[in-house]
């Protein structure tokens, strides 16, 4: 992390580039340190926000144009260079409200004062940044030229080509931009209200009084759609009325439906999010165990299920792919959030889009795996559900059909719901652009008796 305190809007953007860029760090977690450090106001903050979001959702059409009016290719650009040429291109091509001056001098300022450049260094970000100013002033852009409609929107919404045409062969093509439209837009916060402490009616009137503007999640009164600030700094989130959940993740707590008194396994469960909506269910009564692989993440929903005033939540270090054999037909509710490719919350970490295609194509396999383990702590009657927050077919609907094929002791159970209506199969993929929510899948089984 850079140690410097970022005094502007730009500089809080640049300094979450570079750390995404050398460190590896997350959009929205280095974006989060750096405006801690700034303390801009509301509007500063938003333009923060925006400049790193946008660079990092428009990533491969910003080095398109990038290529065309520069004389370096770009593997030879330094990180940080880079870094800086985008988001300044971003402000000139993509945004209306900035003007062409200013993004062409701030983008030199940061280069000259962050970059460790040399005077030919500006000169070469100078030249690139007049170029581009010049061509969008003139309307002289160089035009997309694809030759397949697949193609245009993957370089058009900076999506990786070969997801565009996966999803255009599961949805259809025009879900496929749809759902590349989807992930570049931004994404209101989404607050589940903790009906334990609190009611959305008086939570609504609280973060709206907060300066927050609030929206309840037309098919999930729980969900409060929030934008205009930090729910999660806000006090009502340390008094626990509240938590930062998708509506998505919130059904699959749903979904699995835990009753008072049941015994339950969340065996991929942090952050904890789906724990804490199943204790709540249960009113605090039963068992939730909240299982993980690493300690910290224990911790954290340790810390989560005592601000939410939920005492039935335990946490056990635990390889969701590890047989235990003294769960073994012990749990009424099983529910196994595998790891996935995370396809279906680019809107909100846009970086994922870049993952590379080749570390994705083993997940089923241990999907798989994690499903057929945990399968074994259902109780005779009992519920299992598997998710994930991708919309893959092969890491989703496959996986499910695979294990039903392979174990006639389980069988798919129907459930509805208003989000998305009656699912006879027990599954449903959701998709931000249909249901307002992430992209994500659920499965519902019981174990027979």
């Amino acid at each position: 992390m850079i140690d410097k305190r970022p005094r502007t809007p730009r500089e809080a953007a640049a300094f979450s580039l570079f750390s995404m860029a050398e460190e590896g760090a997350w959009s929205d977690g280095a974006l989060h340190y750096y405006l801690g450090r700034a303390g801009l106001d509301s509007r500063d903050a938003a333009l923060a926000s925006r400049l790193v979001y946008g660079t990092v959702q428009n990533e491969l059409l910003l080095d398109w144009y990038l290529r065309h009016f520069s004389s370096v290719r770009l593997k030879k650009i330094a990180p940080r260079v880079l870094a800086c040429l985008r988001m300044g291109l971003y402000q000139l091509i993509l945004m209306d409200k900035i003007p062409a001056h200013a993004a062409v001098a701030e983008t030199v300022g940061l280069v000259r004062r962050y970059c460790h450049a040399n005077d030919r260094t500006v000169s070469f970000a100078n030249a690139v940044m007049r170029k581009a100013a010049q061509a969008a002033e003139q309307g002289k852009l160089p035009v997309l030229d694809c030759p397949d409609k697949e193609s245009y929107y993957a370089l058009r919404y900076s999506h990786p080509e070969w997801l565009v045409r996966l999803w255009s062969e599961q949805f259809g093509l025009k879900m496929a931009e749809r759902l590349c439209q989807a992930d570049n837009a931004d994404a209101p916060v989404s607050v589940r209200v903790n009906t334990l402490k609190t009611t959305p009616a008086d939570m609504q009137v609280e973060l709206e009084a907060a300066g927050l503007a609030v929206t309840p999640h037309h098919a999930f009164p729980e969900i409060l759609l929030c934008s205009g600030g930090d729910a999660a700094a806000l006090p009502a989130f340390a008094e626990g009325k509240i938590t930062i959940q998708d509506a998505a993740s919130a059904l699959a707590a749903a979904v699995a439906d835990p009753q008072p008194g049941d015994t339950v396994l969340d065996c991929c469960a942090a952050p904890g999010g789906k724990s804490f909506a199943m204790a709540e269910r249960m009113e605090g009564k039963g068992s939730v165990t909240s299982c993980d692989i690493y300690e910290h993440k224990l911790r954290r929903i340790k810390e989560g299920a005592s601000r939410l005033g939920l005492p039935n939540i335990r946490t056990e270090l635990q390889d969701a792919a590890a047989p235990r054999e003294a769960w073994f037909s012990t749990a009424d509710v099983v529910l196994c959030d595998v790891p996935c490719s995370g396809m279906g919350i680019i809107r909100k970490k846009p970086e994922i889009r870049y993952k590379d295609p080749a570390e994705l194509e083993q997940l089923p396999v241990l999907q798989a795996k994690i499903l057929q383990n945990c399968a074994q702590y259902v109780k005779p009657g009992g519920t299992l559900v598997y998710s994930t927050c991708t919309v893959l077919q092969r890491e989703n609907e496959d996986v499910v059909r695979a294990f039903l094929a392979e174990n006639p002791d389980f069988e798919a159970e129907a459930w509805s719901h208003p989000v998305c209506g009656a699912r006879e199969d027990g599954m449903v993929t959701l998709l931000p652009p249909v249901h307002d929510t992430d992209g994500f899948f659920i499965a519902k089984m019981r174990r027979k008796c």
